[in-house]
């Protein structure tokens, strides 16, 4: 479906590499930290920490906390065909020196991105690539501008365009 000169493009394209780590706790559970997210700068693995219902201002008695980790890109990277079980511990000794006060969770889900965020962009697409015309087959996210909130507000504004372009 599509030619030489966008298969080299789309392979132009680079991503990092991080692992997602979610703690899980029964209701009525107390997380004992003044933060709601915490952005780590001085830790080789732990990059981000959220108590997500927190961070997200859905508290509630009924449903239990949830703890989202996210490692550094390097980390990532170190470890990206390590077992997932030895990454999941690896990850829990460091939030360990982070948080001490995090209580046992209910359940653990370690989640590897081998694509995360957009280190290199597809070049020359502002947003979006048609692929084929007959029928209309268009391809567009943050990998065609930036790994951010508003890069993939641009692929969109974009995509819409390209498609109404073709109306």
């Amino acid at each position: 479906v599509i030619n030489e000169s966008q298969k080299q493009q789309l392979e132009f394209a680079s991503y990092s590499s991080r692992y997602a780590l979610g703690l899980f706790y029964e209701a009525g559970t107390r997380m004992d930290v003044p933060w709601a997210a915490q952005y780590v700068t001085d830790n080789p693995c732990i990059r981000f920490i959220s108590i997500d219902n927190k961070k997200r201002n859905i508290e509630s008695p009924e449903t239990g906390p949830s703890v989202v980790v996210h490692t550094t890109v390097m980390f990532g990277s170190e470890h990206l065909d390590s077992d997932p079980a030895e990454v999941q511990q690896l990850i829990l000794s460091h939030l360990e020196r982070i948080v001490p006060s995090l209580p046992k969770p209910a359940s653990i889900k370690c989640q590897k991105w081998r694509y995360s965020q957009v280190t290199k962009a597809v070049p020359n697409c502002l947003g979006q690539m048609i692929l084929h015309t007959q029928p209309l087959l268009i391809c567009g996210g943050d990998g065609f501008t930036r790994s951010s909130f508003d890069g993939c507000i641009d692929s969109a504004m974009s995509l819409a365009e390209a498609v109404k372009s073709h109306l």
